[in-house]
């Protein structure tokens, strides 16, 4: 069996999430959000360790439910970066020498279950590179230019200004589009030298940093419940999910 270590990224700032408690430990149905899925990860057989990324503003009270919730398999707590690359690198550069395959999961994730981490290190052992995607249900368009970054509570005339300008240029063919999450898993070696070599380019996945190798990334089937915690109307969804046993 390959040693797996997890690498829980748990550093973001949460903008978006317009809470004062940081976003890792704000509560889905009295548990914090960053439980759900340590426990997931600690509990499964084939992750070895698991290394913790988080911010200074939420390390201690992180720590503090930790044990609380007496996660096992966290072996360490490390400080993240300004980006989701440098948080990352930071916990590279904490794994076990013995660590074989390398799996990274976002914290705001809380859905993951068992299967899907079992399948994606299995694709991985094998394929080097494999992560958790799912098909793609929306209808995407591809657009003349993109929109400037705004908060949800524009009003919404400000809205229309910021959008009446955008032409649709194409509509591309959903057959060929997924939606990616997370876990992701690779071999050590690749994600160390993806990391070497472009760490410093600005990524909103770690696969991405394998693809600029050359690198094939083999994708798993995962669940749309596997849902991002990214604004407060994602807790009412993440709420649902658990309230009517659609978790997994």
């Amino acid at each position: 069996m390959s040693y797996v270590t997890a690498i829980v990224l748990a550093a973001g700032s949460g903008l978006r999430f317009k809470s004062k408690t940081p976003k890792p430990l704000v509560k889905i149905n009295s548990q914090p959000i960053i439980i759900y899925c340590l426990a997931t990860l600690s509990k499964h057989s084939d992750i070895s360790d698991i290394i913790v990324v988080v911010n200074a503003r939420s390390a201690r009270d992180i720590v503090n439910k930790i044990r609380q919730y007496r996660i096992a398999k966290v072996s360490r707590i490390v400080e993240g970066g300004l980006r989701r690359q440098d948080s990352l690198g930071n916990g590279l550069k904490a794994m076990d020498r013995r660590t074989e395959l390398v799996l990274i999961h976002d914290g705001a994730r809380p859905f993951i279950d068992r299967e899907t981490v079992s399948s994606v290190i299995k694709e991985a052992s094998h394929s080097g590179a494999a992560i958790v995607g799912v098909p793609v249900k929306p209808t995407i368009k591809r657009v003349t230019r993109s929109l400037p970054r705004f908060r949800s509570g524009l009003p919404s005339v400000a809205r229309h200004q910021v959008t009446s300008n955008v032409l649709v240029k194409e509509t591309l063919d959903r057959r060929y589009l997924w939606e990616i999450q997370t876990p992701q898993v690779f071999k050590k070696d690749l994600i160390l030298e993806a990391y070497s070599k472009f760490g410093k380019t600005e990524v909103t996945d770690d696969a991405s940093l394998v693809e600029k190798l050359g690198k094939r990334v083999k994708i798993v089937r995962g669940c749309y419940s596997n849902i991002k915690i990214t604004t407060p109307e994602d807790l009412i969804i993440a709420e649902a999910i658990l309230n009517n046993g659609l978790r997994g």
